[in-house]
């Protein structure tokens, strides 16, 4: 039986731990189902982006005669934009080759699976199995797969998951119709891609807004956008059907009250969340313990409750973001290549919306926060408030004008920081800075009183007040939201 000092599956952000432990002169072998890369290079952010940009463009030259411009109407070529992407997921293929040169490392291409505890064996594509083999340590990064809902009829009527588009379901020319099944970030950005390229888009969402996870009003926001945009929006209703009449699907959709509606498309795109893939491992086999959803359970510093296994990424079920993987990879990699043992902390986990209006945040909504029974004030600012904002075209009570919303304690100590609009996620990154900032400060202040009053700066937006600000920048938007906050 073949023996390793560390085996990792998953190649995405396994793969930085799989390098350092290579760099170490390591005995490793990594195993991969799909293609080398991870979801975000192969089916997930990367590629999804090669196609927001263009429906960006496309939403940007519409709305250009606010400012005085008007273009003809955009043609898209689709061949153009899909062949930009599918030369990012091509990445892969090097990823691949330079894997399987490299020395000390063993490359598996199937599915892995646990056989005991330290012991493991991988399923080929064809059904064959290889040789079991046992390893020192283990790094589970196998990541997360679609959900897809128990719809009746589904099946035999055929759906599109994200792993499918960007696959053998990729169509050849945009739909004429869509349903998208989800209003979460996979079905919000899909929805802009798509509308903007001509689609008749209807979204689908269970729950009683789209993006829920968003702050309230950056919701209805953005609701009011896609309708503008001929976006067709049904919330608090629930797939329950499906069937296929030639060309067209039609999807049953049903209401908390029990009323039903027909929707009929070219396709049906599932986007209604992800399920982890321990399961797909067998990680009950090893020993290794999961959740009531199955997402693999780890501790402050990514260890299950098996020695020397561990996991990170989307399997562990905290934040499917490849950022939280890739800081989750460079934490392990401090601990296990002997430096200071580091506690991972996601107190200040940031996201992006890449949808149209672009959304971000980072931290609590309004909501949150007085749940947990905190004092806060509020601080907003609008687009049209800013020079920047102006020269765009964004005009006060307009229905486009974005805005920015900071979320505060009394001693000005950053909760929350949201911003709807243009450049969102370069807007809210500052406010993860800060926060993260005064993470150490206020664990050691907790300790000692004395600290709090020597470094009250850290966290808060103290920075952001005492510091310059180019002008006129769009940085102006979140800077001068706090100087005037509502405290309630």
């Amino acid at each position: 039986m073949k023996k390793y000092n560390l085996v990792v599956v998953g190649s995405g952000a396994g793969l930085m731990v799989l390098e350092a432990a290579l760099q170490r002169g390591l005995k490793c072998a990594i195993v991969e189902k799909a293609k080398f890369g991870g979801t975000c290079l192969t089916k997930g952010c990367i590629p999804s982006k090669m196609l927001v940009y263009p429906a960006d463009l496309i939403r940007e030259a519409q709305e250009a005669s606010r400012i005085g411009l008007t273009f003809q109407p955009p043609q898209a070529d689709w061949a153009t934009v899909a062949r930009r992407m599918w030369g990012q997921i091509g990445h892969s293929e090097g990823i691949r080759k330079s894997l399987k040169g490299a020395p000390g490392l063993d490359v598996y291409e199937g599915t892995a699976e646990f056989t005991g505890p330290k012991r493991m064996h991988v399923v080929y594509p064809d059904g064959a199995a290889s040789e079991e083999f046992t390893s020192d340590g283990f790094i589970l990064a196998a990541g997360a797969r679609s959900f897809v809902p128990p719809v009746e009829g589904l099946e035999q009527a055929g759906y599109v998951t994200s792993e499918r588009f960007f696959g053998d379901r990729f169509p050849e020319k945009p739909w004429k119709s869509l349903i998208l099944v989800g209003g979460g970030a996979i079905g919000a950005e899909f929805a802009h891609v798509f509308s903007a390229f001509g689609t008749k888009v209807t979204l689908v969402e269970m729950q009683d807004r789209i993006l829920p996870l968003e702050e309230e009003e950056v919701s209805a926001f953005v609701r009011a956008r896609f309708e503008k945009n001929g976006i067709a929006v049904r919330t608090g209703f629930k797939a329950v059907a499906a069937t296929k009449d030639g060309e067209l699907k039609t999807l049953t959709i049903e209401d908390r009250a029990g009323a039903r509606e027909a929707l009929s498309a070219e396709e049906i795109f599932i986007a209604s969340g992800v399920r982890s893939n321990a399961d797909i491992l067998k990680a009950e086999l090893a020993g290794v313990a999961t959740d009531s959803k199955g997402w693999i359970i780890t501790n402050e510093y990514l260890e299950t409750n098996q020695k020397g296994v561990y996991a990170l990424g989307d399997i562990n079920g905290k934040f499917q973001f490849r950022h939280k993987a890739n800081y989750e990879a460079g934490v392990l990699i401090g601990n296990l290549t002997g430096g200071e043992r580091k506690a991972v902390s996601y107190d200040a986990v940031p996201w992006a919306v890449f949808t149209w209006p672009q959304v971000a945040h980072v931290g609590l909504t309004e909501r949150e926060a007085r749940e947990k029974g905190m004092k806060i004030g509020v601080a907003r600012n609008r687009y049209s408030s800013v020079a920047a904002g102006i020269a765009m075209g964004y005009e006060a009570g307009a229905e486009d004008d974005g805005f920015a919303k900071i979320i505060l304690t009394p001693d000005m100590r950053i909760v929350g920081a949201h911003v709807a609009g243009p450049y969102a996620a370069m807007l809210v990154q500052p406010f993860v800075y800060l926060i993260h900032a005064g993470c150490p400060c206020q664990t050691l202040a907790s300790a000692h009183a004395k600290l709090s009053m020597e470094c009250p700066e850290l966290g808060s937006v103290t920075p952001v007040a005492d510091s310059m600000v180019i002008h006129p920048s769009m940085n102006e938007l979140t800077a001068w939201a706090i100087d005037d906050v509502e405290w309630s």
